[in-house]
């Protein structure tokens, strides 16, 4: 695979199944196909970043936020990825669950769906 920057990848929902929000202690059992291309992606030495809002807390709870991802990302995947709630212009893809994808320049859905 050949990809500049960085690829983000949503935790709840996208790389980790939730079914509401326990708190920041739960992190959700992987979901295989994803944590499968994960694990490949970071084989082959594609930057990944882990993309959540989890992160988007006062810097004085980040730590504590950060902590039960870092444990589920070296369980699950074999090793720590950077955690974001940023995008910037390195960023390539982004996967999750909840985003529209949208033609650019356009405003157009990239599925053909009207709304």
């Amino acid at each position: 695979m050949s990809t500049s920057g960085w690829i983000g990848v949503d935790l709840d929902g996208t790389l980790a199944r939730y079914d509401g929000w326990r708190g920041v202690e739960h992190v959700g059992e992987p979901i295989p196909a994803m944590l499968t291309r994960v694990r490949k992606w970071v084989s082959d030495g594609v930057a990944v970043k882990i993309f959540t809002a989890r992160v988007s807390c006062a810097a004085d709870e980040l730590e504590m936020v950060e902590a039960p991802i870092k444990a589920w990302l070296l369980e699950h995947v074999g090793c720590e990825l950077p955690i974001t709630c940023r995008k910037d212009f390195s960023m390539s893809e982004l996967w999750d669950d909840r985003c529209v994808q949208v033609e650019c320049n356009t405003g157009r859905r990239a599925d053909g769906r009207r709304e």
